[in-house]
């Protein structure tokens, strides 16, 4: 292995050793529930727009804490729970591999919000439903003076996403899978 190739490589141990380690076991559907809650409750404050979309919504799946990392080659894996009518009706994880530039390890908030029952209904029949290829999920940017209404949503699905900590390039949803998990 070349000089440049072992410092890579030892860059990706570094930076795969600062992300801090949660015990390795799947959490229970109270604590998903519980960081569900937190999760919504933060981006109904943080968004002007979070109150309108969610409301007008069929369905929300909102993973509160998805764990992205990677130098060149990425991988993601976060936990979740699928809200209708403000319930959880069911559990999912996702996750996502990657090649190409990309550097650091994130921690996010990610909500897909589910605007058309047809959708939501196809989402929940699926086994394993794959973001970019089993549908389109349009990211909306609800920056600082960005201005938004909700009957501008065309999109079956739209997705937003909250920094947790950490900075990451290469921010997208295309390519997570979707899995229903058993609680």
């Amino acid at each position: 292995m070349s000089i440049s190739g072992r410092v890579l490589a030892l860059a990706a141990v570094l930076m795969l050793l600062a992300i801090p380690v949660q015990e390795v076991r799947a959490a229970t559907a109270a604590e998903i529930n519980l960081k569900v809650d937190e999760a919504l409750a933060r981006f109904k404050k943080e968004s002007a727009v979070a109150e309108s979309v969610l409301a007008a919504s069929k369905g929300v799946l909102v993973f509160p804490n998805v764990i992205k990392a990677g130098i060149g080659i990425g991988g993601e894996f976060g936990e979740g729970a699928l809200r209708i009518g403000g319930e959880t009706v069911e559990y999912y994880t996702t996750a996502a591999a990657s090649i190409g530039f990309q550097l650091g390890a994130q921690s996010k908030a990610v909500f897909l919000v589910f605007m058309q029952a047809e959708a939501l209904e196809n989402f929940r029949a699926s086994s394993g439903w794959k973001a970019g290829v089993d549908g389109s999920v349009a990211l909306i940017n609800i920056g600082a003076g960005a201005s938004f209404d909700t009957t501008q949503i065309e999109e079956p699905i739209v997705g937003f996403v909250m920094t947790n900590a950490g900075l990451m390039y290469n921010a997208t949803l295309e390519g997570s899978k979707y899995t229903k998990v058993v609680r």
